[in-house]
């Protein structure tokens, strides 16, 4: 079954399969202009290549997960590669094995505890492990590259300013943050405008990091973070910005969420969701990232985001998709987890590093050569809130909030939520 599923796969680059002691295959055609993609791969039992073919998008990342297949030639971002290259000839799963795919997408809403359980599987890792491949802000999403060249940190900035600008803020308004992280962007938005920030998080491990960062002269009056569901917020804020957290609503909960997001809204207020995206043909759900890294995830389609934002009353007032971007994200990670992987293997251990190697490799594969996008929706109670064009949210625009407010300049104001 791998045999064939390979024999159509690779049609670019060369692939050689050692299965056990006795059995070596050879797929593609050598490019000259790509030595890198001649790869040399080794697979511990026909089992174990069983498996694979059977069901690629669960084991082969167990495989290597379990160190039951590895790279002999080459490296593991080649071997990715050389796979996202020729992605287009991938065979079409059978009708059983996408219909159960397909079934995985339809299941209940989280449950709070749900929600808990899910966020701290991946979250509450080690603070230390985040720090070894993050910018130094720590922003654990898709950056913003306004040039190829820009560094990590750059990109990161700019992805905040970009974000701010969408928000179209002014000083002193209140705003809630869904899913806070570690803090930046809460921080970065109350010190370069002036706002009252809430930042609601499920992470014990994020909370901590957050309210130790709010306790800096400049920004100690205007942003507080609790352990807080979304949905159990109380009170209108003027603005909501969330990014990188309705990935892990799942689809039966997309009506619930963008009604919170309006219920939670002044009559005047604008909502910024920064989200990974999907095609739609392709599905929300990946078996692997499920089991291992982040259970409960969900990857919506622009459409399955549409239908539920109608359903709120809100109105869509600016949509972009961020293609290559997050690709570009995840390269700078990869290297960095790369640059650091016996500190964090010393955190975990090697089946660990091995794991997020592969998490981090293949995320780039669906970013670079896959259906995944980033998309940034910007939404409004009213249809006239915001100006009728997009200037404001240009690269000059940042030069409104390109000066940090000081703390004594404005009143606190009261906040809610």
């Amino acid at each position: 079954m791998l045999k064939s599923y390979l024999n159509a796969l690779i049609q670019e680059g060369v692939l050689t399969v050692r299965i056990g002691k006795n059995r070596t295959y050879r797929f593609g055609t050598f490019q000259p202009d790509r030595p890198d993609l001649d790869i040399a791969i080794y697979i511990d039992s026909l089992w174990t290549a069983f498996k694979i073919g059977a069901q690629p998008y669960l084991h082969f990342g167990e495989a290597y997960t379990d160190g039951k297949l590895t790279v002999e030639k080459g490296t593991l971002w080649g071997l990715i590669e050389l796979i996202g290259i020729n992605l287009p000839n991938a065979p079409k799963r059978g009708r059983l094995a996408r219909w159960l795919h397909g079934f995985r997408n339809w299941l209940p809403v989280h449950s709070p505890d749900t929600s808990r359980r899910n966020v701290a599987h991946h979250y509450d890792l080690s603070e230390r492990l985040y720090r070894l491949f993050l910018d130094e802000d720590m922003q654990y999403s898709c950056a913003y590259f306004r040039c190829p060249q820009a560094s990590l940190e750059d990109a990161q900035i700019a992805k905040k300013d970009h974000i701010a600008d969408k928000l179209f803020l002014t000083p002193g308004q209140s705003v809630l943050d869904i899913g806070c992280g570690w803090g930046g962007m809460a921080l970065h938005l109350a010190r370069q405008a002036g706002v009252n920030v809430t930042g609601v998080t499920l992470s014990t491990e994020q909370l901590a990091v957050a309210e130790q960062r709010a306790l800096e002269p400049s920004v100690n009056a205007r942003v507080r973070f609790e352990l807080c569901d979304y949905r159990l917020v109380s009170g209108l804020f003027d603005r909501i910005v969330s990014v990188g957290m309705f990935e892990h609503v799942g689809l039966a909960g997309f009506d619930g969420y963008f009604q919170t997001v309006a219920d939670r809204l002044k009559p005047d207020g604008v909502a910024l969701i920064h989200t990974i995206g999907r095609r739609g043909k392709t599905s929300g759900r990946s078996a692997w990232l499920d089991k291992y890294i982040f259970p409960g995830g969900y990857i919506p389609s622009l459409s399955e985001i549409t239908d539920s934002v109608e359903k709120s009353g809100l109105f869509i007032t600016d949509i972009e998709s961020l293609r290559l971007h997050y690709a570009e994200t995840l390269r700078h990670w990869r290297m960095r987890f790369e640059a650091h992987r016996a500190e964090i293997e010393a955190l975990y251990d090697e089946r660990f590093g091995r794991m997020w190697e592969f998490y981090l490799c293949f995320c780039e594969l669906g970013f670079r050569y896959g259906d995944l996008m980033v998309f940034q929706i910007q939404l409004a109670k009213k249809i006239d809130t915001l100006p009728i064009t997009r200037d404001y949210m240009m690269p000059q625009a940042s030069a409104r909030v390109a000066e940090p407010v000081q703390p004594d300049v404005l009143p606190v104001a009261a906040r809610t939520g």
